[in-house]
This record gives C-alpha cells, sequence and structure tokens, in this order.
C-alpha cells in the first residue's frame, strides 16, 4: 500500500512536467522520423543501412535512456526540496521508496515503445506479430534503463548532474549498441567491449523479436536483467545508506 501510494504520487508529478516527458517520448519518433525521409531521398542506399527492421529497435531502445535520466532527475528534484527527508520518518524502507520510484515509469516505457513502433508501421515497417512480440520485449529492457535512473538519483546530488551524466549515458548507450551503424562493421575489440556491455544486447534481443526469432531473444535478455538486477540493488543499497546518513 505504501508503495502504491507513493508510485502514483510520483507518476502525477511526472505528469505535470510535460515539456520533459514529451522530449522522452517524441524525440527517437523525430529522429525515426528523419531517418525513414533521409532514406527515401537516397535511393541507392543500402538496405541495411538505417532500414526500418535494424534502425527502429535502436530507436525505441535509445528512448528508454531519456527515460532514465527524466528518472534520476524526479528523485533528485525530490532530494532537493527535502520531500524525501520528511518521507525518511515513515515506516518506508529503501526498497520500497525505489519500486516507488520505479514503477510509473514501466507504463512510459511501453507507451513509447508503441509510439515508436506506430509510426514505424505507417512509414512502412511491416504489421504483424513481430511489432508486438518488440513491444513486449521492450518492458524487460526498460527495467534497464530505469535501473541506470535508480542510481543516478541514488548517488548525484542535483538535476544538473543528472543531467550532465545522463547526456552522457545517452550517447554511449546509442554509440555502443549498434543503434546508428552495426558493430560488425568495425569489429575487433570494439565489438568485444560492445557485447559485454548491455545495450548492444537490448538492441539485439528487440530486432529478434521483431523478427519473430524468439529463440535468440533469450540469451540477450538474460545479459539485459543480469545488468539491471545488479544496477537496481546498488541503487538501492545506496539509496538505503542516504537514508539512515551513513557516509561514503
Amino acid at each position: 500500500m505504501r508503495t502504491r501510494v507513493f508510485a502514483w504520487r510520483n507518476l502525477r508529478e511526472i505528469l505535470r512536467d510535460p515539456l520533459s516527458l514529451g522530449f522522452s517520448l517524441g524525440f527517437p519518433v523525430v529522429l525515426l522520423l528523419m531517418m525513414s525521409l533521409m532514406r527515401q531521398s537516397i535511393p541507392d542506399m543500402p538496405a541495411d543501412v538505417f532500414g526500418l527492421e535494424s534502425f527502429t529497435p535502436g530507436m525505441a531502445v535509445f528512448g528508454l535512456s531519456f527515460l532514465g535520466m527524466f528518472l534520476g532527475m524526479l528523485m533528485t528534484g525530490d532530494r532537493k526540496t527535502a520531500f524525501l527527508q520528511r518521507l525518511f520518518i515513515s515506516p518506508m524502507r529503501g526498497g520500497e521508496f525505489i519500486l516507488g520510484y520505479a514503477l510509473p515509469f514501466l507504463p512510459l516505457a511501453v507507451l513509447e515503445s508503441a509510439v515508436t513502433f506506430l509510426l514505424a508501421g505507417i512509414l512502412g515497417l511491416p504489421l504483424g506479430m513481430g511489432i508486438l512480440w518488440a513491444i513486449l520485449v521492450m518492458l524487460p529492457v526498460s527495467l534497464l534503463f530505469i535501473a541506470l535512473g535508480l542510481l543516478m538519483g541514488s548517488c548525484l546530488g542535483n538535476s544538473q548532474q543528472v543531467g550532465g551524466i545522463g547526456s552522457i549515458l545517452i550517447n554511449v548507450a546509442a554509440l555502443l549498441s549498434g543503434t546508428w551503424f552495426s558493430l560488425e562493421l568495425i569489429g575487433g575489440t570494439f565489438q568485444s567491449v560492445c557485447n559485454l556491455l548491455p545495450f548492444a544486447h537490448a538492441v539485439d534481443a528487440v530486432k529478434a523479436a521483431l523478427a519473430g526469432d524468439l529463440a535468440a531473444v533469450l540469451p540477450h535478455l538474460l545479459w539485459v536483467l543480469g545488468y539491471a538486477l545488479v544496477l537496481t540493488a546498488l541503487a538501492v543499497w545506496i539509496f538505503h545508506r542516504r537514508m539512515t546518513g551513513k557516509k561514503g
């Protein structure tokens, strides 16, 4: 009950900031539209360069990184206004706070995914069960970026710091996930490092789901969820230390 009430409060706070919410949901859609128009204007462009089947999953995952930054800003904003300090005297535990922050962002992640794939369908992505599977896979993938947002909100002191670190995170997630280019084009050590991180696996999981290759989804998804679990546990630990006034 405590977590549910706190989650509803956070959802209302999110809806009170339509500009940030609109940017988080709309920016990937704008990029998808721009790249699609660019492909149409260059008829000789190879099919695997910014093609809807390969580019749409990357854009959908890219949009989740903005939600993670938005979550971190919400948490640091609450701390700046001393809202959290007042709540710390309540019976809520650190894990309940973290869950209350995370839950409102799950439906937002589904909404962002649905809007992105709906636009891709309008632009020519073949409609079918693959789109539904891709949207469903986006839900566990979103846990990775929610965990990153929780970690930023627990570690950093203000929204400006979250904005700076979040911008780096957004660019790292885009560059190391294969969103803008195939990692196989570079190969070598760069591709190996990317495969050690969760971002490329997140995009590959959604690509496999979109292609209907559900057997290929699970290995990538397990990699992503492993990172999400570790990051969430770390965020809970740091948040609890802040609640109890411990340093270091």
